[in-house]
């Protein structure tokens, strides 16, 4: 039976859904049609565009809509510790799990969940996903007994999954088992009009929670609006919707000048709206100096520990060569400064008796612990700075660190930094 304009117009107001280009009716009319239906559904689209609206409409208007909903970040689980969130775990099945756990499979049987940014799901993790979608079984960590589940899997991404295959870091078979039903979600700068409607929907809301008039646009002002690409999607219409409705204490009809002003230039966009597959640093050049200067400093402390693993190991065939050259690391003598402007003493032996320079070999020693300590107080610091330009957002933190999330993650862990 055909899905009526009024049926999916009755969807979108039931979900939160706004606009009427036809790429946003055609990909709720797709969840509307197989939401009855058990298939496996991969939605597509950028960062924050909205899938996981699209999910809840599968879920809420299928026979499961009474059993639970699940919606999980991949990229936001560590790897070490994903197949235990999703499959659950036994007790002692690895060193911290003190007492049996279920995993997301097991609480949700019966019902809906909804794997967010699956293209960041270990490879592991991947087979295991796999064997339930197949056959509806799965293992705990660190048991033998199979366990059955009944769950629908609805799976979003914002990257290209094929090419995740091609390079590897996808498997075929998964990808092929998701991607039963595709949904496309449009970016909000492919939907025409919706916008503006958008625009107007988030003044009004925002209006009333900080009690002042709503913002208006002026006729050329929406003209710039509908050009701009908007890389950060509807989350960034909202950000840019609160910021001017928080800081225009007195305009509050802004033309296309004002409007300009609130708009990041397309070629620097902050680091919260750039594209996940950009590689490009998004510190300040001081912030990028400060990482070289660490690398590099980083770089002499392995050396000061390579040297210090020859001088005591003479028998190898690298330490046979420094105690047959007693003047090979003169240039090294002496003082120097590192990227701190502490002075750094390098004092290495002058003849092949270990015996008379066992001072200068535990000088060396405990001055490559004190340049480690210092290299993690620095890293420590970038890691504070990045989190607070992200407002603690671990996602947008790890992009313009240069580094993946699960790394952030450990780091935090390490440092304990999380508040």
């Amino acid at each position: 039976m055909a899905i009526t304009d009024s049926e999916i117009q009755s969807v979108k107001q039931r979900f939160g859904i706004m606009g009427s280009s036809p790429l946003l009716n055609n990909a709720v009319r797709v969840a509307m049609q197989v939401a009855p239906t058990d298939m496996s559904v991969l939605i597509t689209g950028e960062s924050g565009s909205g899938k996981e609206s699209f999910s809840k409409i599968i879920h809420h208007i299928s026979p499961r809509k009474h059993g639970q909903f699940i919606a999980i970040n991949c990229g936001s689980i560590p790897e070490g510790t994903i197949d235990s969130e999703l499959f659950g775990h036994e007790k002692g099945s690895f060193t911290g799990a003190h007492e049996a756990r279920k995993g997301y499979f097991e609480v949700t049987n019966g019902g809906t969940i909804f794997l967010d940014e699956i293209g960041e799901m270990p490879l592991g993790t991947q087979a295991r996903l796999l064997r339930v979608l197949e056959n509806g079984e799965f293992l705990k960590v660190g048991s033998s007994k199979v366990q059955k589940t009944d769950v629908r899997v609805v799976a979003a991404t914002n990257v290209n999954l094929m090419k995740n295959v091609e390079d590897g870091k996808f498997r075929e078979d998964l990808y092929y088992r998701l991607s039963t039903v595709p949904i496309f979600v449009p970016p909000l700068r492919e939907r025409g009009k919706d916008v503006e409607l958008l625009f107007r929907k988030f003044a009004s809301d925002f209006a009333e929670k900080y009690k002042v008039k709503p913002i208006a646009l002026t006729e050329n002002a929406k003209e710039v609006l509908l050009k701009y690409r908007f890389p950060g999607n509807i989350r960034q219409l909202k950000n840019l919707v609160e910021q001017i409705s928080v800081l225009s204490t007195e305009q509050k009809e802004i033309d296309s000048e004002a409007l300009q002003r609130y708009l990041p230039k397309e070629n620097s966009l902050p680091a919260l709206y750039h594209h996940p597959s950009s590689e490009k640093e998004t510190l300040s050049e001081r912030d990028i100096l400060y990482k070289v200067l660490f690398d590099m400093k980083k770089d002499v402390v392995d050396l000061k520990k390579i040297v210090l693993d020859l001088l005591n190991n003479p028998g190898t065939q690298a330490g046979q060569l420094i105690k047959e050259n007693p003047g090979l690391f003169d240039g090294l003598h002496g003082e120097t400064t590192d990227t701190t402007n502490e002075p750094v003493v390098l004092n290495l032996p002058q003849n092949s008796t270990d015996d008379n320079h066992l001072e200068e070999i535990q000088d060396i020693s405990h001055e490559t612990e004190d340049e480690s300590l210092s290299i993690e107080k620095k890293e420590k610091e970038l890691i504070l700075r990045a989190l607070r330009k992200n407002n603690n957002k671990r996602k947008y933190a790890a992009r313009d660190l240069g580094i993946s999330e699960r790394t952030l993650y450990r780091k935090i862990k390490q440092y304990e930094l999380e508040e």
